[in-house]
């Protein structure tokens, strides 16, 4: 049985269901109570489950950061919401000196169980310093696991089996997917650990992730009415990258496009191509391609911001040049 909801509301779900489920589960991060949540996500949830486990924090990423690796430290089950993902670089001490370090160094006494969410990406004309993707940091740092639900069921699904994980897993959620709406299956536990097929396709693998899927899904739809049948891959888990899935589509297809809403310079991207060539260099038909954001921070202005971001047309053009 499938019914109608949104992404934001696939979230508010996962939340209650974590909470009703283990009675060490509970939610901090600035305005996740009274005000329901900045993009609206745990709305009603102070009123279900009280100020205990719904806690409003002081305007400090690095004070309730830490505060919750203590409680994962201390047998507890935090979810810790930050507001944006430009506003977790406050927190990176914490998070990469700590929370990613701690099983390393205590030669696995101890572990950090500890979930991360933010929004991330641009589109809603917010400007630099709330609009940037920076996950693509986050998978350089080992110790931490990193998802970007892309789908309702994954951001449905995500959430239960990230708090089994002993380790630190942050979870991406682009902004401009809370409102996406949809029909969302029965509830089914969702792997953590690899990548997903979401179009079948012989002539190019299209790579994406988070905001990027249904970009690459529109492009996609567009290259087939085409005669250009593209293979689209959601990512879903940046780190640890899923290369078995990559490679199978690509010595499918022999021709892959990452698009990355990451800077080009050092980018996710990179690092997929990098491994791609590293793994499969002799079953390419043409060098790997990318599309990824302008090299400049986001602009607040439309049709700037708008410039700026990996769009349809783009990728398609881009899938043009690959397969000549």
């Amino acid at each position: 049985m499938s019914q109608r909801t949104t992404y934001r509301e696939a979230l508010r779900e996962a939340l209650r269901e974590a909470l009703q489920r283990d009675s060490r589960v509970f939610l901090m991060g600035e305005d996740v109570g009274r005000y329901g949540g900045t993009y609206a996500v745990s709305k009603g949830l102070l009123a279900e489950f009280g100020e205990a486990r719904i806690r409003d924090t002081p305007l400090s990423e690095l004070g309730f950061v830490g505060a919750g690796i203590g409680a994962a430290l201390g047998g507890m089950r935090p979810i810790v919401e930050v507001m944006t993902v430009n506003f977790s670089l406050l927190a990176l001490d914490p998070i990469i000196n700590t929370a990613a370090t701690l099983r390393h160094m205590s030669g696995g006494q101890f572990s950090v169980p500890l979930v991360l969410r933010m929004a991330t990406g641009a589109g809603r004309q917010l400007a630099a310093q709330h609009s940037h993707s920076l996950e693509g940091w986050y998978t350089h740092i080992p110790g931490l696991k990193i998802l970007a639900p892309a789908t309702l069921e994954d951001a449905r699904g995500m959430l239960w089996p990230a708090l089994q994980d002993p380790d630190p897993v942050l979870i991406f959620e682009h902004a401009q997917l809370y409102n996406l709406e949809g029909e969302l299956n029965q509830h089914e536990p969702v792997d953590i650990c690899s990548a997903r097929v979401r179009r079948e396709g012989g002539d190019l693998s299209l790579i994406a992730y988070g905001g990027t899927l249904g970009k690459a899904l529109a492009a996609a739809e567009q290259l087939a009415g085409e005669g250009i049948a593209a293979e689209v891959i959601d990512l879903r888990v940046l780190r640890p990258l899923d290369d078995a899935t990559i490679l199978a589509s690509l010595r499918k297809t022999r021709r892959v496009l990452v698009v990355d809403e990451g800077w080009r310079t050092g980018s996710l991207a990179a690092e997929i191509i990098a491994r791609i060539v590293e793994q499969a260099f002799y079953e390419l038909d043409a060098a790997p391609a990318r599309v990824c954001s302008a090299e400049v921070p986001i602009p607040y202005a439309k049709h700037l911001e708008q410039a700026a971001l990996p769009q349809v047309p783009a990728i398609v053009a881009a899938a043009h040049e690959l397969c000549g």
